[in-house]
């Protein structure tokens, strides 16, 4: 194997016998013959489309899907891979059948290449892994972009459950990936880069789209830590549909439901306020889950990534339930929902109440739900404290949280800022510096959650807002600073959007992305001034300065 996706990838090189995410090696190879499969279909796609071909829509949402379960912490199931390879042959086939006599010559082996034979499958994935592109920085701009994809396909497919789709983000995503089979210039490669940055704008709008459409707009939310004395179901991951049917589906029930990780925002949205059996939020961010889903209890529902191993100390393995994209072996995994229907929770709902009340680890109440419809409603008082000088500096810290000890910078960072900034958030970066009691500026909390990781898109739109507000050119000249932590490929996307957007000067750690050349690197700085994490005190001065 060969993987290097995420941040806690071996010695920040690539991992090569088994996955620091703690996935096999034969895994790793079949996510890479997976992302091979849908690659053809891809290629497939944008021949068609080139010969003005009708391409249904289904092609390029089965592509989001299987890039999503390639995503770190989604998919650490052989057998379920191989299911997924079974089922993009077929997809490929009845594509290559349609177009094959009018596509004309020279098809990508990633677009004729077929095998029933599931023994086969891990000969030619490790012919078609991320090194078989030898050039060191060819690979590095191929694999951004196929990493960054995969943080667009996810938000697209949560967009998809919710009923928004754009033709336009299934049409990059054939092109995108069609371009990493082709010889491109190193020009041509950045600028789809870029492009894989705008669209991740796109994306992430039409996922605040869909959200706020089902759900309402965020509202400032005191969100309760502790428990009840009710049999509990905890909710994992990102899915806010799943949320919406469980919540239906335990009402009434004697069972209460818990939020957690990135499922934290589910509190903030008004659709969800009315189900008085929403408890709250139990325990901290994914890496936690080990301790946190011990002490919990009873079942435990993982929607999307942020899955992780389970020790064998754990006792908890029979009581985890995946659904969508997730899978992890031993465990029960709930079928999608059919056409107009709703996933059926009933097996966990009865399991639950087998199961104890979750045990309290801690007590209190953290507040959220500053998306950008809120923030803008508090516009004049915030500008205000900005005139004022009350409010001398935003600093977004938003992004993911993780293992490595070197973290323990952001919340540092967090507790020496001067007490006249206001941290911007979202993601799971929040748990590092959401619980401290940091205070407010005239009311204003000094830290703003703006939600889960796609609700960056939140924190791009209050910046642009202020802007404006001020009358700048340009986000760069507000007072703001981004201070951002990542893990795994969402923030990639992310990250391309706000290079997309012009944003300069953004400090990224723990540790620079392992698949990026020094070359590529080099790129970045001089057109980005993209800069690693370093020391509290000087990071914090230099932001301060503006630096």
């Amino acid at each position: 194997m060969f993987c290097f996706q995420c941040q806690e990838t071996a010695k920040n090189q690539g991992c090569t016998i088994n996955g620091m995410c703690g996935k096999k090696g034969s895994t790793a190879n079949l996510q890479d013959l997976l992302i091979y499969h849908l690659k053809g279909i891809a290629v497939l796609a944008q021949k068609a489309k080139e010969a003005d071909l009708d391409v249904p829509a289904a092609n390029g949402q089965f592509i989001a899907e299987g890039l999503f379960t390639t995503i770190t912490n989604v998919n650490f199931n052989d057998e379920d891979l191989i299911t997924w390879i079974l089922r993009a042959q077929a997809v490929k086939k009845e594509l290559f059948d349609s177009v094959k006599d009018k596509v004309g010559s020279g098809l990508h082996d990633c677009a004729t290449w077929f095998s029933d034979d599931s023994s086969a499958f891990q000969a030619k994935a490790e012919t078609v892994g991320v090194l078989s592109t030898e050039n060191e920085d060819v690979r590095s701009l191929r694999e951004l972009l196929v990493i960054g994809l995969k943080g667009i396909c996810a938000y697209a497919d949560h967009a998809a459950v919710l009923g928004v789709t754009k033709e336009e983000i299934w049409n990059f995503i054939y092109e995108a990936l069609t371009s990493t089979t082709r010889d491109l210039s190193v020009d041509d490669m950045v600028a789809m880069v870029m492009k894989a940055g705008k669209m991740a704008v796109t994306t992430m709008a039409a996922l605040d789209q869909a959200n706020t459409q089902a759900y309402g707009n965020p509202e400032i939310t005191q969100v309760n830590i502790g428990v009840g004395t009710n049999p509990g179901i905890l909710i994992s991951g990102h899915d806010l549909k799943d949320m919406e049917e469980l919540l239906v589906q335990t009402k009434g029930t004697g069972v209460d439901v818990y939020t957690h990780g990135e499922m934290l925002p589910a509190n903030y949205y008004p659709a969800f306020k009315k189900y008085d059996h929403l408890k709250g939020n139990y325990g901290g961010s994914w890496w936690h889950q080990n301790e946190d889903f011990e002490t919990f209890n009873g079942p435990i529902l993982m929607t999307t990534n942020c899955i992780i191993p389970i020790k064998k100390k754990n006792t908890y393995q029979d009581k985890v339930f995946t659904t969508g994209v997730v899978s992890y072996p031993g465990t029960t995994h709930i079928p999608d929902r059919t056409a107009g229907g709703a996933k059926d929770f009933s097996k966990m709902i009865e399991l639950a109440k087998t199961c104890p009340p979750p045990t309290e680890i801690e007590t209190g109440t953290i507040v959220g739900g500053f998306a950008h419809n809120q923030v803008l409603a508090l516009a004049d008082k915030v500008v205000n404290a900005i005139k004022s000088g009350a409010i001398k500096r935003f600093i977004v810290m938003a992004g993911c949280d993780g293992r490595h000890k070197d973290r323990q910078y952001f919340t540092e960072v967090a507790e020496k800022l001067p007490k006249d900034t206001v941290i911007l958030t979202a993601g799971c970066a929040k748990y590092r510096y959401n619980k401290l009691d940091l205070g407010d500026i005239g009311g204003i909390p000094r830290v703003l959650d703006a939600g889960q990781c796609n609700d960056c898109y939140s924190l791009a739109v209050i910046a642009m807002k202020l802007r404006d507000a001020f009358g700048l050119d340009h986000i760069n000249d507000l007072p703001i600073s981004f201070d951002i932590a990542w893990y795994e490929q969402k923030a990639v996307a992310v990250l391309l959007a706000l290079l997309h957007l012009g944003v300069k000067g953004i400090r990224l750690g723990p540790t620079l992305p392992a698949f990026v050349s020094p070359t590529v690197l080099n790129v970045l700085v001089e057109n980005f001034d993209i800069k690693p994490i370093g020391d509290v005190e000087a990071d914090i001065n230099a932001m301060m300065a503006g630096n």
